[in-house]
């Protein structure tokens, strides 16, 4: 039975989640960046996190690097752009990119206030020419050292906490943005208690 604390940690989170905010990871091939990920958009408020990979293994995670945040966030799998991206433009967000193209914009140059999916790419080659296709707006960190791009969870958390710094400017925080069937759906997911070992 969840403890009266409990209950209101779980109401007082909900209530500043940002579904409108996603986070969307292409070609991510190390399980514990994805951890990390999900550990950082826990933090944020961010409520979905979509995973583009043709491997369910990235799912493994991590919960020493996660601390579990994995409960809280929902996080679904696609096999494809094709079949992710289309999908939020039709419920009407706007597409954001990061990458390092020259016309690319700061972070602090994206309005995060409105239905916004955030495209990071894998380690290695970063987001396809096919992400690129579907971009409304590209976003580059900037860097002045030798190496050109940060860590993959740490990218993640630099353009998140820019996206929480314009929502709690705006109110968005302080008041709830999901809908009353939403609220009850991952009010009652929260406090469920976990499934018995068998």
């Amino acid at each position: 039975m969840p403890t009266p604390g409990r209950i209101e940690k779980v109401s007082r989170v909900l209530s500043r989640r940002q579904p409108d905010l996603r986070v969307v990871l292409e070609g991510v091939a190390i399980a514990h960046n994805a951890s990390a990920v999900i550990r950082t958009c826990d933090a944020a408020g961010v409520l979905y996190l979509d995973i583009v990979s043709p491997s369910p293994d990235i799912l493994a995670i991590n919960r020493a690097i996660s601390t579990r945040a994995e409960k809280w966030v929902e996080t679904r799998l696609y096999g494809s752009l094709d079949e992710c991206l289309p999908h939020l433009k039709k419920a009407g967000l706007k597409v954001a990119v990061t990458h390092l193209g020259e016309s690319a914009l700061p972070p602090s140059a994206v309005d995060y206030t409105q239905p916004l999916a955030v495209v990071f790419g894998s380690e290695a080659a970063g987001v396809s020419a096919r992400a690129l296709k579907y971009a409304d707006y590209e976003i580059r960190i900037p860097m002045f050292g030798m190496v050109q791009s940060l860590n993959l969870s740490v990218s993640v958390a630099i353009i998140l906490y820019e996206a929480m710094r314009q929502r709690l400017a705006a109110g968005f925080y302080e008041k709830r943005r999901l809908t009353d069937a939403e609220y009850e759906y991952f009010f009652k997911k929260w406090l469920a208690p976990p499934p018995e070992k068998g």
